[in-house]
């Protein structure tokens, strides 16, 4: 039941509507245009990339223990890209439901020298997936090329300046503690506007910033679809592209009631989703199959009436 009272929304709202109006008068990128990850140009409309997941941990929901070593890790980046892959999400700590913290050095084994054997192999742009200003210092050394914080800025109050500082592009991602709220996609806009809000503080352009909805954050098996449901309208409100990272998830699993390894195809169905919403990324385990589904929906979509 939704108790929040009417003076509560409408503070809500005005939290979330100043930043679009900002972004609007300071003359930022908005969808328009092209965004610049590492050497590669990524355009703003039309068209969604595929970006592929390698997760050097050994407690990943879905994969967890099959990229550790370095080698093996390499021949997944080159079978990704053989796939259709366009950027890859490097991560060295599982964010699973009741995932094991490790501290930023053990993150850093993890994670930087892979992504220097990568940039120094193959022409790819690396996304590294972490909320820790250490880890992210370390990973944009070794030449990791957008920062991806699942925690928008909030967890790590050096981050936002690590990527001011940089000059790279990042994701910022909705995320809670906990699932309560009252008015759910309102809080979720403020949220959002918080973690746009740190950014600008800290000068991180706004046409360099990549939103998150979150789904298997901070969320109700309800609330990440709603989420699911209202990815344009948190593009629309914040001007940002969206990058949707839903594979393989626990809301594909309760709503077909299958394990992990089948979740293939609710996959594609948010993917094929993502492209009808206009989202500029979609981060997946299975590349070919995605990118076959994000081509075929984009020809139907662009095709000539």
């Amino acid at each position: 039941m939704n108790t929040m009272k009417r003076n509560d929304a409408e503070a809500i709202k005005k939290t979330v509507i100043p930043y679009r109006q900002t972004a609007e008068t300071a003359g930022q990128p908005g969808d328009g245009g092209e965004l610049r990850i590492g050497g590669h140009i990524f355009k703003r409309q039309n068209k969604t990339y595929v970006m592929g997941i390698l997760n050097l941990t050994p407690d990943s929901f879905s994969d967890g223990g099959k990229w550790m070593d370095a080698d093996a890790a390499l021949r997944r980046v080159e079978t990704m890209l053989a796939e259709g892959m366009d950027i890859l999400d490097v991560g060295g700590e599982s964010t699973r439901p009741g995932y094991t913290r490790i501290t930023a050095t053990e993150e850093i084994e993890r994670t930087a020298p892979v992504i220097e054997r990568i940039k120094a192999c193959f022409d790819v742009p690396v996304s590294l997936d972490t909320y820790k200003a250490q880890v992210a210092r370390a990973g944009i050394a070794a030449g990791a090329d957008l920062i991806n914080d699942i925690w928008g800025l909030k967890y790590d109050p050096d981050m936002a300046k690590v990527i001011a500082d940089s000059g790279v592009p990042c994701c910022l991602m909705h995320n809670r503690k906990e699932a309560v709220y009252r008015e759910f996609m309102e809080e979720v806009k403020a949220d959002l506007a918080e973690s746009l809000a740190i950014a600008e503080r800290a000068g991180i352009a706004r046409g360099k910033i990549l939103l998150d909805p979150g789904v298997g954050f901070g969320k109700t098996y309800e609330q990440n679809l709603s989420v699911l449901q209202n990815m344009a309208q948190i593009k629309a409100q914040f001007a940002c592209p969206i990058l949707l990272g839903c594979s393989r998830k626990s809301v594909i699993g309760l709503t077909l009631d299958v394990p992990v390894a089948e979740r293939l195809y609710g996959t594609l169905a948010t993917t094929v989703y993502a492209v009808m919403q206009g989202c500029m990324f979609v981060r997946v385990h299975d590349i070919r199959e995605n990118v076959q589904a994000v081509r075929m929906t984009e020809a139907i979509l662009h095709a000539k009436r």
